[in-house]
């Protein structure tokens, strides 16, 4: 054989050699011996682990609110000893009014409560026009001139719905009891008034003091509009049972001015919240009741004399107040605003503030009851 014909038959034979290869890698690959390299992809978790790996916790999620849950029946877990117990306190200048009752409290309860808490700043603010009061600073609430409220009366239906219709809610937070004390001249003669006999001389059914087992003597009822506070608006509602004034009571801007009035009024008589008029050297305060025989005063026997005070003042009758024995009873509340922002964390804290121990205590001192 030539050598020309040698090489052929040696082409050939290498060409079917690598032919039969690379068909027997092709069926090997198709039977899944040979693996067929394939994209990377996401790792897949077996569905049988045969370890489980410790759970990794996930970061805390944003809040949508800085408010922490409340439950509905009371802003208090337990209620706390101190001030300082309390953490839910936020910061800032908040913006709080209503009630002219809730006075003795500016006064005397929320200074020490912002020296504890210094960074929770609190400005009374009085309406633009009208008098004080709790229905204006219901009314300032909705407008959102304040953060929170005080009142000494009960949150009206008109109140939810104007408040539902703003987008939020209210909710009335109770922390004190108040009674509603009468007081008349002090040189007057009077052993004491019934609910009803004090109705009727409200609506001018009785204009005399000999009609009610006093002296022959005109009576001047002296009274604050009916627009001008909570505690008109209770007196209205609860003693007058929602009868109108009578045409010889004198309407009188303010408490101050009514007791200036009384004083030199032999004939006069007003009502006003007991931490106000109970104390005071210049009026008396009278006995009030369901029945003509059970007759109780607002403060502790015996009665102080005018010309031992201001040596002596006449001291509030808790235990006749809490007890219910005296008649004309209410609670003060703390309306916060439930739209889930800082206003109504500042109300809640405000509220259960007042209702710890220490809130408690200097509540009494002012002059109110203790609503634990």
């Amino acid at each position: 054989m030539s050598a020309k014909n040698e090489t052929l038959v040696l082409a050939l034979s290498l060409l079917v050699t690598l032919g039969a290869a690379g068909a027997g890698f092709w069926w090997l690959t198709q039977r899944g011996v040979i693996p067929t390299p394939i994209a990377p992809t996401s790792p897949i978790a077996p569905t049988s682990p045969i370890a489980s790996p410790s759970p990794i916790a996930s970061p805390p999620s944003t809040p949508t609110s800085s408010i922490s849950p409340t439950p509905s029946s009371s802003p208090v877990q337990g209620q706390l000893a101190r001030f300082a117990d309390f953490q839910g306190v936020p910061s800032g200048l908040f913006s709080y009014g209503g009630s002219t009752t809730w006075a003795p409290i500016r006064r005397d309860v929320d200074p020490v409560l912002e020296t504890v808490w210094n960074q929770f700043r609190l400005r009374y603010t009085d309406p633009i026009s009208g008098a004080p009061g709790s229905g204006s600073g219901i009314r300032m609430l909705l407008e959102g001139q304040l953060v929170f409220a005080q009142s000494s009366r009960s949150i009206k239906d008109e109140e939810y719905s104007r408040a539902q219709q703003r987008g939020f809610s209210l909710r009335e937070i109770p922390v004190a009891i108040d009674g509603i004390a009468v007081v008349v001249n002090p040189s007057l003669a009077i052993p004491g008034l019934t609910i009803a006999q004090l109705k009727d001389i409200y609506t001018s059914k009785v204009t005399n003091w000999n009609q009610v087992g006093g002296p022959d003597l005109p009576i001047t009822p002296y009274s604050r509009r009916l627009v001008d506070g909570g505690t008109i608006e209770f007196f209205f509602e609860n003693v007058l049972q929602k009868s109108d004034f009578g045409n010889t009571v004198e309407f009188i801007p303010t408490t101050t001015q009514a007791l200036r009035k009384l004083a030199v009024d032999p004939g006069g008589i007003y009502y006003a919240s007991a931490p106000e008029a109970v104390p005071q050297c210049t009026v008396k305060p009278i006995a009030i009741g369901r029945k003509p025989d059970e007759l109780v005063p607002p403060y502790k026997e015996p009665l102080v004399p005018v010309d031992q005070c201001p040596a002596q003042r006449n001291q509030i009758d808790a235990d006749a107040l809490q007890s219910g024995q005296y008649p004309i009873t209410r609670r003060l509340f703390v309306i916060v605003k439930q739209n889930g922002q800082v206003d109504q964390q500042a109300g809640e804290a405000y509220a259960n503030l007042l209702l710890t121990t220490e809130g408690q205590a200097l509540i009494s001192k002012a002059g109110f009851i203790s609503i634990r």
